[in-house]
């Protein structure tokens, strides 16, 4: 029979902290503390698996729970000497919620339940408090009538407020327990007024509908969203936590606060938190009264004028010194813990691992490492990869005021403040007026290269965390908040509409990258520091890593960031950025212009200068290590501007007529062009292209190998679909290289690969590695073509396969391992069956989500590569996924 509830509390439990699963992270934590013998309310936990049953069966429960719950409420009479609904000493309870990852706010909760208008009588008689028992009644009641009933908080806070403005009384401690009395007597009116029914007064009744409610808001909107921001499965569940209530309102002997062991901003080994005396729980986290610090020294750093509970109750902060100790050196990590103190005595209601900054994470991993309560290789383990992004881009100051007009998602982390700008022509015509912009745009195309090179932050309304302004604008280390669909963007009029305002161009935004926040005007930001504990993180991964990490970049100060970064090479240089610079561009046009291969190649010769300049400023800064060059990839019509007005400036230059050009842009155009005439088919039909990009490579090697230095360069052949069609390229870059070398009289080390972005390449693998001497994997294209979504207009509909259950994750963030990465791993045992060690790599996005380097590292790929701010995650991740590799060879 199935066991849907397990008791704490009384120095035992039938739980303990392994069972997060099925306990929840709250439930599994109560269990631990009460086995080691921490003072915690008795009570007892509803497994996550009778959420998943709620869920599945119209929010009904398995057959057995009523009785089980039943019998659990006895256990808890007994050990309290209490009865729930009891007239003499009543037990009252908390319902909370408890999912095995924190998600803290997201779920409801309702406390002091069990109150009714016999009780509360009851309660006061025990208590001698008339003013204590009838506060909290109305406190359940709001609470209650919330969460439960669903009438709103804000009617019962309004009731309140005008007692409180009619008695000319500010501070709720201020009301008498007549006051109570009547305002409790004015909630349960309105209740009867807004639902047509009384409010009830069963205790079983109230039991029942906060369990049900707590079950419910595990699907409630904040939940599901907060579910899909943090990668948490919908079929987790919650757990439902029914609690003994203790009371930190009973009076001044009493007390309730929220602490953590070690300071979670800055990751000192120096207790940190907040209490109030007379108040319950809500009362410190809702703001209702200003929260007293713990210590004399905080109290001291904050300038603060009430005393701190190490003075007003200093033989409970002693003991409650003690539990800290020892928590964090049972859990072996910083704790985040919730305690009551009723009537001097402690009680523990929660602890888990505590949330921090990213800054506080590093010092507290090194230093518990120090300390010698964790190895080195727990300490890597310990730092969340993702949060290292707060490190290395500017940050808006948490301490200042926000004006929020609108959310997106947080493509690109960073902070950064502009005017607005809705083109990229603008936005380097402001710039070059010493003007910050922020390109504001329904959606970004390669044509925005420059226009986003030059602003501080990109801004869409449409578009997804891989679309074409994340990917770029990471890969820049540019803020960007994308896919802001609640903003309405009208390029022609420059106005950017959002919560019923109109903002123009000139109009100052402030884009939060990181959350993915938009607020109106200027917000200040601070610089992160990269601190000794950065650089000796750092120093443990590459000890520890095994798969090696580059970096996506075509532009030098992409390159010199990600060798800033630890980068070990370039795995992805996207030569078509190099083409959009405006001296460039010209002869790009000039090129797709032309009316035959001729002309083609007097337009082509005219880039390669330039393009020999780029890889020669790549070159020296990798210093000899190897640089992945992807060869001409996106179609042709991505270089024409769209507009009358540019179309006729591109016309004026190129000497042809507007029709002309429009003519020439009705050829090129295709119902598909990410399955059209790009990548190696441009290089089929206009090899000169593809000509003269291999020779300014090998000439900008051979001028490299002159200096005496060495460049190593890897050119990829892009959207290879079998050998015979490489082998014309292979051909290609191999007699243009020996003409090269005899030209310059040098000898160099190339390779020539291919980027496998196609099913039928993955299928082919074995036989187009007879002639590729490395595959790179482009997981971007191979997941399009895979899952046949295209990746920039797939957010307007993966939220409902979230919400179904169909997928748990974007594929376009991280790999789908199912499907994809079965393409990928078919890839590299036929690869390697053909050709053993052959060099292979990922060059998608999800060479820098941790989750997909797992993949990596289980298939066996060589090396992960990705934008130059997410080279430090990227490494960490590689590290965490090496150990975990080699704890499953263990076991």
């Amino acid at each position: 029979m199935t066991k849907w509830i397990y008791t704490f509390g009384d120095g035992s439990a039938e739980g303990s902290a392994e069972m997060k699963n099925l306990l929840g992270g709250k439930g599994a934590n109560l269990a631990e503390m009460s086995a080691l013998g921490i003072p915690v309310p008795p009570g007892f936990t509803i497994t996550t698996e009778v959420c998943n049953f709620f869920t599945a069966n119209d929010d009904t429960y398995p057959e057995s729970l009523n009785a089980d719950v039943d019998a659990a409420m006895q256990t808890m009479e007994q050990a309290l000497g209490a009865t729930f609904g009891g007239t003499e000493r009543p037990l009252l309870v908390s319902v909370r919620s408890g999912a095995r990852a924190s998600m803290p706010g997201m779920m409801d909760t309702v406390l002091n339940l069990g109150l009714n208008d016999e009780t509360v009588e009851a309660l006061a008689k025990v208590s001698g408090d008339d003013r204590f028992a009838y506060d909290s009644y109305r406190r359940f009641i709001q609470m209650y009538g919330d969460v439960v009933l669903g009438v709103d908080h804000s009617v019962f806070e309004d009731i309140l407020e005008d007692h409180k403005l009619r008695l000319d009384i500010n501070l709720d401690t201020s009301l008498s327990a007549e006051h109570w009395k009547v305002i409790v007597g004015d909630y349960k009116s309105e209740v009867q007024s807004e639902l047509g029914r009384p409010f009830p007064q069963d205790p079983n009744e109230q039991l029942w509908g906060a369990i049900g409610a707590v079950f419910g808001s595990w699907m409630n909107n904040r939940a599901t969203v907060y579910r899909a921001l943090h990668n948490i499965p919908g079929e987790w569940g919650t757990a439902v936590n029914i609690q003994a209530m203790v009371f930190g309102n009973m009076g001044d002997d009493c007390a309730t606060g929220v602490c953590f062991s070690r300071n979670p901003a800055t990751g000192e080994n120096h207790f940190y938190g907040e209490y109030l005396i007379n108040a319950q729980g809500e009362d410190v986290v809702a703001g209702i009264r200003t929260p007293q610090p713990l210590t004399i020294a905080e109290k001291s750093t904050q300038g603060a004028q009430m005393p701190a509970m190490e003075e007003t109750m200093p033989a409970v902060f002693q003991e409650l010194c003690d539990v800290r100790d020892r928590l964090e050196a049972h859990y072996k990590d910083m704790q985040d813990m919730e305690f009551t103190v009723q009537q001097d005595k402690l009680w523990m209601l929660q602890t888990r691992g505590g949330k921090r900054t990213a800054k506080a994470s590093l010092r507290i991993a090194l230093d518990m490492e120090a300390e010698g309560l964790i190895s080195r290789s727990e300490a890597v383990m310990r730092v969340d990869p993702n949060q290292l992004d707060q490190l290395l881009h500017p940050m808006l100051d948490p301490d200042a005021p926000r004006d929020i007009i609108g959310r997106g998602l947080p493509a690109s982390p960073g902070a950064a403040t502009g005017k607005i700008v809705f083109s990229s022509k603008d936005a380097e015509k402001w710039t070059a007026n010493d003007q910050k912009v922020i390109l504001v745009r329904t959606e970004t195309s390669p044509e925005d290269i420059s226009g986003m090179h030059v602003s501080e932050g990109v801004l869409t309304s449409r578009g997804g965390m891989t679309s074409h302004a994340a990917v770029v604008a990471r890969g820049m280390g540019k803020p960007c908040v994308s896919g802001a669909g609640d903003m309405y963007v009208d390029h022609h009029a420059k106005t950017l509409t959002a919560v019923g305002r109109q903002f123009v161009e000139g109009d100052v935004i402030t884009l939060d990258g990181t959350n993915g926040e938009i607020m109106a005007g200027v917000v200040p930001t601070i610089q992160p520091e990269l601190t000794g504990a950065f650089a000796e993180l750092m120093a443990w991964v590459d000890e520890i890593r095994t798969l090696g990490v580059r970096t996506n970049a075509e532009t030098p100060t992409d390159a010199a960031t990600a060798r800033k970064f630890g980068a070990e090479g370039i795995g992805l240089s996207r030569t078509e950025h190099m083409f959009f610079d405006p001296k460039r561009i010209v002869h790009v046009r000039e090129m797709i212009l032309a009316k035959d291969a001729t002309a083609r190649r007097i337009a082509v010769d005219k880039l390669l200068p330039y393009q020999r300049e780029d890889f020669i400023e790549l070159f020296d800064i990798m210093k000899g290590l190897p640089v992945t060059i992807r060869l001409l990839d996106p179609p042709l019509h991505e270089f024409i501007p769209h507009g009358d007005a540019e179309m006729q400036d591109v016309a004026d230059a190129a000497g042809v007529t507007l029709e002309a050009l429009r003519q020439r842009a009705s050829d090129l155009y295709e119902v598909n062009p990410m399955l059209g005439h790009r990548g190696c088919r441009l290089g089929l039909t206009y090899p000169e292209i593809y000509e003269m990009q291999a020779r300014a490579i090998f000439e900008a090697a051979a001028q490299i190998a002159k200096r005496g230095d060495q460049a190593h360069p890897e050119i990829m052949i892009p959207l290879i679909i079998n050998r015979r069609e490489f082998d014309v390229f292979k051909v290609m870059v191999d007699d243009l290289a020996t003409k090269v070398m005899a030209e310059t009289g040098t000898e160099l080390e190339y390779m020539v690969g291919t980027m496998v972005e196609l099913p039928r390449a993955c299928l082919q693998a074995g036989d187009i590695a007879k002639s590729a001497e490395f595959f790179s994997f482009g997981t971007n294209d191979l997941t399009q073509t895979c899952f046949g979504f295209s990746r920039d207009d797939a957010g307007s509909f993966l939220d409902d396969y979230y919400r179904r259950g169909v997928l748990n994750d974007d594929p376009f963030v991280t790999i789908d391992q199912e499907g994809v990465g079965q393409l990928v791993r078919m890839g590299v045992e036929r690869g390697r069956a053909e050709r053993p060690g052959m060099k292979m790599g990922i060059c998608g996005e999800h060479g820098g989500d941790p989750a997909s380097i797992h993949f990596c590292q289980e298939v066996g790929l060589d090396y992960v590569s990705c934008s130059p701010y997410r080279v430090p995650v990227a490494k960490l991740a590689a590290a965490q996924a090496a150990l975990l590799a080699a704890e499953r060879q263990c076991e």
